[in-house]
């Protein structure tokens, strides 16, 4: 299974490298016909690869690192090119696999238009550099290692945003890149700060040290570091700022991969470094964390009321990408109270997160390439869009999408928020109860203001008169291409929230062991 884990990162990383060679001819749309379809071959065969890495996984023993891979690669500083995956980082892989393969079958069909760039080609490497570095982020067990890989990411996406976005898309790229680039930089601060202490940057080894050998100042400063670069990705109130520019402009599978995926890596490092290697540090900070949590799920929610109400223009893609900083909020919410519960609650958010706003993503990409706008106000007119009666089946997603993301009890979006506000109910020892418990009481408020504008949007996009002149041109319905990009969202947003063992069976015992310093 170790083959496995390593095809699943050279694959991508060798198609990238053959964008780069002229093998797609000449012509122009025949090049790029051939280049978008090496990208649903190449991304095909991951998440078939990335399939056969959870079949062979023992789901007996999920806390235990498996398919590893540990070699030596930097001696002089003891870093090690070490690879491996429990029940944490699994279905965050699973999620990046799928995520990206329905991106380029999307793609396929709906290129986004490149500012100056003649050929697919740039986007295809781009694209699959973009894989790479995700993939990378949950399989590496060195801190050098994701350092690394959580900075590939950052070049390819500020290229999709900045050449292939629309918009405002040049300072929204420019923004994402100061952003990230400055929190990646305190992070690896912290980094070095821990190895430097510790003697070792492996992840494996620094957990079960547990932070012994480093003083409580020392724990206290890399954990500050690290939770800092980590919170800008989450994106924590208030390091969120970048984040709703940069959905505005992206293209619809940047946005989908921003929203499912690279939100992920960041909270997936505080669960994966911060918990076990500097717990000391983390315990001093996590009433911080929570509130930063607690304010960011109220102020998500209030902004994207804001942009609901009528006559505000708001954009749908930007209410989204704060609705994110509202959902981002339970997962840290959950962290932050160091309970088995909690941090279970938040990797199942992280994972419901990815396919309910991918899959709202999706669909609002797809009015935006209809209607040539995703402003709100435009989408409504004065009596209602009338999605029910004019494209019924993006109408029925998009309701179907909205309650799942307001976490309707029996879909994804339920059981990590509600996890998330138990773990806060009974924090772990040493933290203030009191504190936690007002934090809980401040992310239920949350929940009610997520179901309102939701509930809004749902009435203003999808209902009202088909009968009544369209505010815009007529749509149409649910395309070949749409249903099977979306789809697999749709259903899989239904098992995990019928079926939440699937993902808890697998977190909930390397959580446990994450915890105690394993």
């Amino acid at each position: 299974m170790n083959a496995v884990l390593i095809a699943l990162l050279v694959l991508p990383l060798l198609g990238a490298a053959v964008t780069l060679a002229p093998v797609f001819g000449t012509d122009g749309p025949t090049a790029d016909r051939r280049a978008l379809r090496l990208n649903t071959a190449v991304t095909g065969a991951v998440l078939l690869l990335t399939v056969a890495l959870a079949a062979g996984f023992d789901h007996d023993e999920p806390a235990r690192m498996q398919a590893t891979t540990d070699v030596a690669w930097i001696p002089a500083i003891g870093v090690r090119f070490h690879l491996g995956v429990d029940g944490v980082s699994l279905p965050l892989i699973v999620l990046t696999s799928l995520l990206t393969f329905l991106c380029a079958v999307y793609s396929e069909r709906r290129l986004p238009s490149g500012d100056g760039v003649p050929t697919a080609r740039s986007f295809v490497g781009l694209f699959l550099l973009l894989e790479v570095g995700m993939l990378a982020t949950f399989a590496v067990l060195d801190l050098v290692l994701f350092f690394l890989a959580f900075e590939i990411v950052l070049i390819p996406m500020y290229f999709l945003i900045a050449r292939w976005g629309s918009g405002a898309k040049a300072p929204a790229a420019n923004r994402f890149i100061l952003y990230t680039l400055l929190g990646s930089a305190v992070m690896l601060l912290g980094f070095l700060l821990v190895g430097s202490k510790a003697g070792t940057f492996d992840m494996q080894a620094l957990a079960a040290a547990h932070g012994s050998g480093m003083s409580h100042t020392t724990q206290v400063v890399a954990a500050l570091a690290i939770m800092i670069g980590l919170a800008v990705k989450a994106p924590a109130w208030p390091l969120h700022s970048w984040l709703p520019d940069a959905h505005t402009a992206a293209p619809t599978v940047g946005s989908v991969l921003l929203a499912g995926v690279l939100l992920k890596m960041g909270t997936y490092g505080l669960v994966r470094v911060l918990l076990p290697v500097v717990p000391d540090g983390t315990t001093t900070l996590a009433p911080y964390l929570g509130a930063f949590a607690a304010v960011g799920i109220v102020y998500g929610s209030l902004a994207c009321l804001a942009l609901a109400r009528p006559g505000a223009k708001g954009d749908l893609k930007r209410l989204i990408a704060y609705s994110s900083v509202g959902h981002m909020g339970f997962v840290l919410l959950g962290i932050a109270s160091l309970t088995p519960v909690g941090v279970n609650g938040a990797l199942f958010a992280n994972i419901a997160h990815g396919l309910v706003t991918g899959l709202l993503f999706f669909i609002v990409g797809a009015l935006k390439d209809r209607y040539g706008t995703a402003d709100l106000d435009t989408l409504a007119g004065a009596t209602g869009g009338a999605l029910y009666g004019r494209a019924p089946r993006i109408g029925a997603l998009l309701a179907f999408a909205a309650v799942a993301s307001l976490g309707l009890p029996g879909l994804a979006g339920f059981w990590g928020e509600l996890l998330a506000m138990f773990g806060a109910f009974d924090p772990a020892e040493g933290l203030s109860r009191p504190a936690f418990v007002t934090y809980m009481v401040l992310a239920g408020l949350g929940t009610l203001l997520t179901a309102a504008y939701l509930l809004i949007v749902v009435k203003r996009v999808c209902m009202g008169d088909p009968k009544q002149p369209a505010p815009v041109p007529e749509v149409a319905d649910l395309r070949p291409y749409e249903a099977v990009s979306w789809t697999p969202l749709a259903a899989l947003t239904l098992l995990a929230g019928l079926w939440p063992a699937l993902l808890l069976g697998l977190s909930d015992p390397a959580v446990k062991h994450l915890l105690g310093g394993g």
